[in-house]
C-alpha cells in the first residue's frame, strides 16, 4: 500500500474512532445527569443495572441503524431500477437464487452488513448510482431526525428521552461514517464509492460488472464462464480509481478460475506493486491467491513466509470462514508444513462451511484448487 493510500486509510479509521468516542462521551454525560437526578439515593445494584441498560440500548441502536442502513440501499435501489440480489446483516444473508429466497451465512471483514442489488442496464454510458450508494445514509439521517424529534417532545420523560437521544445520535453518526467519503484499511465507504463512480465512466462500468457478476454467480455461473469482455484489464493510471481497480481484481480472479495461475500471479504481483485504489479486502485476498500459486509451484517457504505478514495473518483470522482463505490455509498446511492430518481437518471445516455458503460455484472452484494441491502432495510423497 502506498503512503498516500495509507494516510487516507488512517484518516478514515481515526475519523470513525472519533465519532464513536463522541457517542460514548454523550452516553456517559447522559448517564451522569440521569444518576444525579434520579439515582442519587438508589442502591448500587440499581445503578449497575442502569449502566447495563444503557449499554444494551447503545448496542440496540447500532443494530437498528445497521438494519435500516442496508434497507436504505434496498429501497433507493428499487426506486432507481435495481432488483433484489441479497441482504446481509452480520453473517446472516438472505439471497435470491433460482427465483427463490434462501438463508445463507457469509461474513466479510470490515462490513456489518451489505445489500447487493442486480443492476439496470447502462444507457449512454450512465446508470443510476448515487441514490443506491447513499440510500443507507439518507435513511439513517431520516431516523436520526425522527428520534431527535421524539427526544425533544419527550424531554420530561427521562428514560424515553435518553433512549431517543442515543438512537438519534447513532443514526447521525452512522450516516456520517458512510456518507462522508472515507477509505479504511479494508474497504471504502458508500460516499467514497459514489464519488469514484461520478468521476469516471470506466468506474461506472466496473460497478456494473461487479454487480452483474454477483448476479450471474447467484444464478449458477462461475467466473470462467462469464464474458471475457467484462474483465478488461485497466491501465496502471486507471487502477488508481478504487472502483476501477476492482475490475483488475476480478480479472485476476477469472484467471485463477480458468487455471491460468502463472498469468494470474504475474498480474497480481504487478497490481500489488503499483500505486492503486485496490481496497484492503481485495489486496489481502490477492495475497492468498499468490500464496496458493507459489505453494503449488516452486513452493519456496521463505517467499511464502514473507507474504504471510502480520497484517495478512490477522486478516486471515478475521476471514477464517471465507473459502479462499480456508483454501490457502489448507495448501499451506499440506505443501509447506507437510502436515496431512492438519490439512484434512481444514478440508473438513471447508466442507462444513460450504454447506451454508451462499455461492456453491465458489465452493466448487475452491475445491478444484485444493484437489490440485492434493495431487501435487501425493505425487511428491508417493
Amino acid at each position: 500500500m502506498s503512503k498516500k493510500s495509507k494516510k487516507k486509510s488512517n484518516f478514515g479509521a481515526y475519523f470513525q474512532i472519533l465519532l464513536w468516542m463522541i457517542v460514548g462521551g454523550v452516553c456517559g454525560f447522559l448517564f451522569i445527569k440521569y444518576s444525579e437526578n434520579y439515582l442519587a439515593d438508589a442502591k448500587l445494584s440499581i445503578k449497575l443495572l442502569s449502566v447495563v441498560a444503557m449499554v444494551i440500548c447503545l448496542y440496540a441502536s447500532m443494530i437498528f441503524n445497521l438494519i435500516v442502513h442496508e434497507a436504505g440501499h434496498l429501497i433507493f435501489g428499487l426506486m432507481t431500477g435495481y432488483k433484489f440480489g441479497s441482504f446481509r446483516i452480520f453473517n446472516l444473508m438472505l439471497l435470491k437464487a433460482d427465483g427463490k429466497l434462501k438463508l445463507k451465512r457469509l461474513s466479510i471483514a470490515g462490513t456489518g452488513g451489505q445489500c447487493i442489488m442486480c443492476p439496470p442496464d447502462i444507457v449512454d454510458g450512465k446508470m443510476p448510482v448515487v441514490l443506491y450508494n447513499l440510500g443507507g445514509s439518507i435513511i439513517n439521517l431520516f431516523f436520526g431526525a425522527v428520534f431527535l424529534l421524539v427526544a425533544i417532545l419527550c424531554k420530561h420523560i427521562p428514560v424515553l428521552f435518553i433512549v431517543s437521544v442515543i438512537f438519534s445520535l447513532v443514526g447521525f453518526v452512522t450516516a456520517l461514517m458512510n456518507g462522508i467519503p472515507l477509505s479504511t484499511d479494508i474497504i471504502n465507504n458508500d460516499g467514497y464509492n459514489a464519488i469514484s463512480l461520478r468521476k469516471d465512466p470506466l468506474a461506472m462500468r466496473s460497478f456494473w460488472v461487479q454487480l452483474k457478476t454477483t448476479e450471474q454467480i447467484a444464478k449458477g455461473a462461475r467466473l470462467k464462464d462469464l464474458p471475457k469482455e467484462w474483465f478488461i484489464i485497466p491501465t496502471d493510471e486507471e487502477m488508481k480509481n478504487s472502483m476501477v481497480s476492482a475490475l483488475g481484481v476480478f480479472a485476476c480472479n477469472k484467471l485463477m478460475d480458468e487455471g491460468k495461475f502463472e498469468e494470474a500471479d504475474n498480474l497480481m504481483a504487478h497490481f500489488l506493486e503499483i500505486e492503486s485504489g485496490i481496497v484492503g479486502l481485495h489486496r489481502f485476498l490477492m495475497v492468498c491467491d499468490r500464496i496458493y500459486v507459489e505453494a503449488i509451484g516452486q513452493c519456496r517457504v521463505d517467499v511464502i513466509e514473507k507474504m504471510m505478514s502480520p497484517e495478512q495473518t490477522r486478516f486471515m483470522k478475521q476471514m477464517k470462514s471465507f473459502p479462499s482463505v480456508i483454501r490457502t490455509e489448507y495448501v499451506y498446511a499440506l505443501l509447506c508444513e507437510k502436515n496431512h492430518a492438519k490439512a484434512d481437518g481444514i478440508m473438513a471445516f471447508f466442507e462444513k462451511m460450504g454447506k451454508k455458503y451462499p455461492y456453491p460455484q465458489d465452493i466448487e472452484s475452491e475445491r478444484e484448487l485444493m484437489e490440485i494441491a492434493k495431487e501435487k502432495y501425493f505425487s511428491k510423497n508417493a
